[in-house]
């Protein structure tokens, strides 16, 4: 029996219709038609769920000190309270033992049927000392055979590797090989410039990891890795839209450049706090301290995210950004850069609905 759910706004994943509704018949989408007169309309929106492809934790658990896949599966569930459909679990730099560890976890949770674990974003340890951030610098180190073996190994265990790396740390060749094998190489916590960047990406290299922050930054006479991201059209980019890692003014410039079929995505980048309400947890022995919608070290570095999707949706609509642009980000954009997107982002007529709601004012208000 065909069943209509109408809604002020759907965003399909590529199209924003007004006035419209979902024709569902036994959870699979039939077709978005227009809203039959006098139907009870939803005053928010229907979309696919959110996909980020940088989680360091929620639910109170970092994935960095429970790489298990119980740990995984906790994550997700949290994430899923705010509308994200599919996440990368993400390893910030952390030991060989802890990063084998992490693989497996997230190998087990894929094998179980863990809803919204897609695979793995390693963020590190092969990044540059000179933009490390809050990455522990007693654990980044330049790669090796063997960790380029294991690499290799790991991209065949798992739907969608996603390995963040620094050419001060890793050469051309090594990035060329990963890329070939499946890895999605994105470029991150460097501070090469402009020249090397764009060597990389002519290496495989086709994402940057939270645009601005932890990379050389633009110049006049030396456009550095920023520049070489906003000047590369097939090269994407997470970014950070919580009002804090990047700059407002920034973010509108950067969302100016010309792209094709890649572009700027949302990523949370978020950490434990997420579908929680601890006000601090450890990093690496370190403590991470929540503030004010910040996470800091001690000394003050940004360390990670207090941010889910919704949130930054709400600050992207602030900019003024084109509404089918902004949710896009969140959805569609960043599951382009999977191997195995799994029909995320997008709402595809003959496919099982997996639409989400925001309420009218942003906020996530529960399946479809």
């Amino acid at each position: 029996m065909m069943h209509l759910i109408a809604a002020r706004e759907i965003f399909d994943g590529e199209t924003l219709w007004h006035g419209h509704a979902l024709a569902l018949e036994g959870g699979v989408l039939q077709a978005i038609v227009p809203a039959p007169e006098g139907a009870e309309v939803f005053g928010g929106t229907l979309m696919p769920g959110f996909v980020d492809l940088q989680v360091n934790g929620g639910g109170g658990v970092l994935f960095n000190e429970d790489t298990t896949a119980r740990g995984v599966t906790r994550i997700a569930q949290a994430h899923a309270t705010t509308g994200t459909a599919a996440l990368l679990p993400t390893l910030i730099t952390d030991t060989p033992d802890r990063t084998r560890a992490a693989v497996d976890a997230v190998a087990q949770a894929v094998a179980e049927g863990a809803p919204g674990v897609i695979g793995l974003h390693l963020e590190g340890p092969h990044l540059s000392m000179a933009r490390k951030g809050a990455h522990d610098p007693a654990l980044i180190r330049a790669m090796t055979d063997a960790d380029e073996a294991f690499l290799l190994e790991a991209v065949q265990r798992l739907p969608n590797l996603m390995v963040t790396v620094a050419p001060e740390s890793v050469s051309l060749e090594r990035m060329h090989r990963l890329a070939a094998s499946g890895v999605i190489l994105s470029l991150g916590h460097t501070d090469c410039e402009y020249d090397t960047a764009m060597a990389c990406f002519g290496a495989g290299v086709r994402c940057a990891t939270h645009l601005f922050n932890a990379m050389s930054q633009l110049g006049n006479r030396a456009p550095g890795m920023v520049g070489a991201v906003l000047d590369a059209p097939q090269v994407s980019a997470g970014v950070i839209a919580d009002g804090i890692h990047v700059h407002p003014a920034a973010l509108r410039l950067a969302l100016a450049a010309p792209k094709t079929d890649a572009s700027l995505f949302l990523v949370t980048d978020a950490m434990p706090p997420v579908g929680s309400e601890i006000t601090e947890f450890t990093l690496n022995g370190r403590r991470v301290l929540r503030r004010d919608g910040r996470l800091t070290l001690e000394d003050g570095t940004l360390a990670g995210a207090d941010l889910d999707m919704p949130q930054a949706l709400r600050v992207l609509g602030s900019l003024g950004l084109d509404r089918a642009r902004a949710l896009e980000m969140a959805t569609r954009a960043p599951a382009r850069l999977l191997r195995q997107d799994f029909g995320l982002g997008r709402l595809t007529p003959g496919k099982p609905c997996r639409a989400i709601r925001l309420d009218a004012r942003g906020r996530y208000a529960g399946p479809v």
